[in-house]
């Protein structure tokens, strides 16, 4: 897997301060992305031992809540295991801290197809440009939705972790 930043600090990307890690790779490509950069799978420069040090070593801060996978998008096919992976290594390295994954798939595409019990929140759906809204939180345009994910997957139903 490839990725282009680790962002430390961040408040745009989920609850609290965050980390954010930007993954390569999207299949959706869609019309006014911010970060169309991220698109090909190939681009930005390999997630290795010495990224996941410093993405560890910002995740140990007290301060921060915990951290948002983006990009690209984390769920791209040469993302989703080493991503899931990473998610899984991070619940259990630092519990109190939250996962957060954007994804331009839907909830009902993914739900059947990956293990997201090691994901808090998951933010779903492409941006569509028509429906830009920049009043909104966490979101680029009003189709996509913030689920929480442990109490979509206990109650069986999509459950939003908050309105955006």
């Amino acid at each position: 897997m490839n990725y282009h930043n680790i962002t430390k600090d961040d408040m745009l990307n989920g609850d609290g301060l965050r980390v954010v890690l930007w993954v390569s790779g999207c299949t959706h490509c869609c019309d006014g992305c911010q970060n169309p950069q991220t698109w090909d799978v190939a681009s930005g420069i390999e997630f290795d031992n010495n990224a996941k040090e410093e993405l560890f070593d910002a995740l140990n801060k007290p301060h921060v809540s915990g951290i948002t996978f983006s990009g690209g998008d984390p769920l791209h096919p040469f993302n989703r295991e080493v991503v899931l992976d990473l998610a899984r290594e991070i619940k259990e390295k630092f519990p109190n801290k939250t996962v957060w994954l954007y994804t331009g798939f839907l909830w009902e595409e993914v739900l059947d197809k990956i293990d997201l019990s090691n994901i808090d929140v998951l933010v779903d759906g492409e941006f569509v440009k028509e429906l830009n809204d920049n009043t909104l939180k966490w979101v680029g345009s009003s189709n996509q939705r913030i689920i929480n994910v442990k109490k979509s997957l206990a109650e069986n139903t999509i459950v939003n972790h908050c309105k955006p």
